[in-house]
């Protein structure tokens, strides 16, 4: 297990890659942003896109995926997140894209108020030719090192 204490300002972690497809765009915008360029190629080729785009909203989605199978992979001791402080869609996301990108760890701090650590981390995400299509500040929380002898488990 990696614990808050584990986690440094500075540290970088690799995102896999992630294909996005044409069917789960449509099938996120239809449920949950159902804007033309979104749903409809047609209708996406005579928008200011020129063709059909992933919601915002599912860039953040896929996101959270790669972060989340990161988290996982790392064996980090992930406490859940507070929210995220800045997002910035740069570049749209496009079918037959692939993602890949990374979190670097900004800062860290104990909490005042709980035990645990808060992590800020900048994630990044960018598509196959280099084009960064997301960056997202936000604040993670993450678990403390139980005391030898405690009853504490991860």
């Amino acid at each position: 297990m990696k614990y808050f204490e584990d986690i440094a300002a500075g540290e970088v972690w690799r995102l896999d890659r992630r294909e996005v497809s044409a069917e789960e765009i449509i099938a996120f915008a239809t449920k949950y942003d159902p804007q033309p360029f979104h749903i409809d190629a047609e209708a996406a080729e005579q928008s200011f896109f020129g063709t059909l785009i992933a919601s915002g909203w599912h860039t953040n989605a896929m996101v959270m995926g790669m972060l989340a199978d990161c988290i996982k992979t790392q064996q980090l001791v992930s406490l859940g997140a507070p929210g995220i402080d800045q997002c910035r869609w740069l570049v749209p996301v496009r079918p037959g894209d692939v993602l890949s990108g990374r979190a670097t760890v900004m800062a860290t701090r104990p909490s005042a108020s709980r035990p645990m650590g808060l992590v800020t981390l900048r994630t990044e995400v960018f598509n196959h030719v280099d084009a960064k299509v997301v960056q997202l500040d936000g604040v993670g929380m993450y678990g403390i090192r139980p005391s030898p002898g405690s009853d504490a488990t991860a």
